[in-house]
């Protein structure tokens, strides 16, 4: 017997937590192998200069970021997107009121223990 998943996701559904850096993220879903997490931030909200071995993909979902992937700086707005390969240092501002969608493979679950 297989256990069942939970495939789809209603925006109703998940628990905002704030993050130590001050936002706020909700874990919308995951496997062992992907995870779909949606951050929010207030304008001047800081994601800190980081790295973690997953590999990551974000998708601007509102806003507008200067985001930092090792070294390099770019502003994005709504609609853009970036990745983050496994191990580099990266880190975003909101230089407005803001949402990113990020997606970690294989799954963050120091996200699920808090």
């Amino acid at each position: 017997m297989t256990k069942e998943r939970n495939i789809f996701v209603r925006a109703s559904e998940g628990e905002w937590t704030t993050t130590p850096d001050g936002n706020r993220r909700r874990v919308v879903c995951f496997t062992d192998e992907l995870m779909m997490v949606e951050f929010a931030f207030e304008k001047g909200g800081e994601g800190w200069m980081h790295s973690h071995p997953h590999v990551q993909s974000s998708y601007v979902a509102g806003g507008a970021f200067e985001v930092t992937i090792d070294g390099r700086t770019e502003t994005l707005a709504a609609g853009d997107s970036f990745i983050v390969p496994s191990g580099l240092r990266h880190g975003v501002k909101a230089l407005e009121k803001g949402r990113l969608v990020d997606c970690f493979t294989p799954h963050r679950a120091d996200f699920l223990e808090q």
